[in-house]
């Protein structure tokens, strides 16, 4: 079987051990261009929830995480870029407000938001582990690997906050029967 030029380049190119040689699967293309779109939305969600927050230790966890999503942000556009593909669009940048001008009633808790944190950093989590897992470039595989343990880092912060504020709402312990003998 004969190959052509172009696609015994793209063979070399998986082969060769140099990532930028490399080109993007569609499956690349894909989890790279949503992960982006995703962190976009958390610095957004973020902003907003910053806005909402009383403690300061929650706060703090709030602007770490939005370093650390506009970091990711930032590697994934160049990646995406260097390799030809369109970038999703950005929502606006949130204003900043003062949590006394937030109605009560309309102000998110605490322990809400603590809460969404974890949950935001539980998806970030796996939709990293999904990129490790179908990735061919060893290069993003490594991106998503730092992305992941960055985020797993920052999970144990917010872990360890719920728990010393007392927001921490565990489900129900299971007993064993046998331990009722």
């Amino acid at each position: 079987m004969k190959l052509t030029k172009s696609l015994r380049s793209v063979i070399m190119g998986i082969l060769s051990g140099n990532p930028q040689n490399e080109p993007l699967h569609y499956g690349e293309v894909f989890t790279t261009w949503s992960f982006l779109l995703a962190a976009k939305h958390s610095i957004a969600g973020y902003q907003t929830k910053l806005n909402h927050a009383g403690d300061e230790d929650l706060q703090k966890l709030l602007e770490e995480a939005m370093q650390q999503c506009q970091q990711e942000a930032k590697q994934i556009e160049a990646l995406l870029k260097e390799n030809g593909i369109g970038l999703p669009p950005s929502p606006p940048e949130r204003p900043k407000a003062c949590i006394e001008d937030i109605p009560a009633g309309a102000r998110f808790q605490d322990p809400e938001i603590a809460a969404h944190l974890s949950a935001s950093i539980a998806a970030g989590l796996v939709a990293c582990s999904q990129a490790i897992g179908q990735s061919i470039r060893e290069d993003i595989a490594m991106m998503f690997s730092q992305f992941h343990i960055q985020k797993a880092t920052l999970g144990g912060k917010v872990l360890r906050l719920n728990k010393e504020k007392g927001w921490l709402i565990p489900p129900p312990l299971h007993h064993s029967k046998a331990d009722d003998c």
